[in-house]
């Protein structure tokens, strides 16, 4: 009995740290299949997103969630829409969205609980045992990832299949995926294979290829799931400048503590009056 006391409060020894892994996700081999949105489904026993029909493209998907976390988006550019030169010829945008499992997540920063952590192969990871469904990583998350379960309150998203990873096993999404468009493997040979084909597209006549989130950008940290892109951020629903909301804190506790002297000073001087 007292033994079982001690060892509920006992801490197990951490898994030791491998090398750091992630997605490269190259949209120009993207053929919109959506065969990595199967694939995560099945693997992680996700619900079916239902038969809406949106009349956005091919996309019924949306957007990430709870139940979602790889999405294909598609992004028509017909008649010069949404091209800088209308006499572009037409083409269609694909991308697979999913967890940035960024470096400097904001999500885990904002967690109250501990819940989210950076596991042994630097991916970010929900601890569903822990979280408390407080909402904050919601809210923290700049990409939209995460979402609330409405069955346990909790908070899901992509575990980069960490059970696979544990068994040497490439995630479901990256195995499925016909083109390669996905890639997984560890982060630092995923960048140098990026930027590589970066060049390899320019060297094409490809001259709006590049990489979002291959590198830390301002006050954002670099994406252990990044991708080659060939228009805006923004074109395919992604931020221009990621906002990490840990990064303003010390301005905003200095403008309250400034604002809180000023209310005082200034009630001081109002009641001060008030009794002449």
């Amino acid at each position: 009995m007292i033994e079982e006391l001690v060892n509920a409060f006992a801490r197990p020894e951490p898994p030791e740290p491998q090398r750091e892994t992630g997605f490269f996700t190259d949209t120009t081999l993207c053929i919109g299949c959506k065969a990595c949105e199967v694939a995560c489904k099945q693997w992680n026993q996700l619900p079916a997103d239902g038969f809406h029909w949106t009349g956005n493209s091919y996309d019924n998907t949306v957007a990430l969630s709870d139940t979602t976390w790889r999405h294909v988006a598609f992004v028509e550019q017909f008649n010069g829409e949404g091209r800088p030169d209308r006499r572009q010829p037409d083409r269609w945008l694909m991308m697979s969205d999913v967890c940035k499992h960024c470096a400097q997540a904001p999500c885990q920063e904002a967690c109250p609980t501990g819940s989210i952590i950076y596991n042994e192969f630097g991916d970010v990871y929900v601890q569903q045992d822990i979280c408390n469904g407080c909402g904050y990583c919601v809210a923290a998350c700049p990409f939209g990832v995460l979402d609330r379960n409405k069955a346990d309150g909790h908070a899901h998203k992509c575990t980069l299949c960490y059970d696979r990873q544990k068994d040497g096993i490439e995630p479901a999404c990256a195995k499925a995926c016909p083109t390669d468009s996905i890639q997984f493997g560890p982060i630092d040979e995923l960048r140098e294979r990026a930027r590589r084909r970066v060049d390899e597209l320019r060297e094409r006549g490809q001259t709006d290829a590049y990489l979002y989130g291959a590198e830390p950008a301002g006050e954002y940290g670099a994406l252990n799931a990044f991708f080659l892109l060939t228009d805006h951020p923004s074109t395919y629903n992604l931020p221009e400048a990621p906002r990490r909301p840990k990064a303003h804190l010390k301005a905003n506790y200095l403008l309250s503590f400034g604002a809180a002297i000023g209310l005082t000073a200034l009630s001081a001087l109002l009641l001060a009056r008030g009794k002449r």
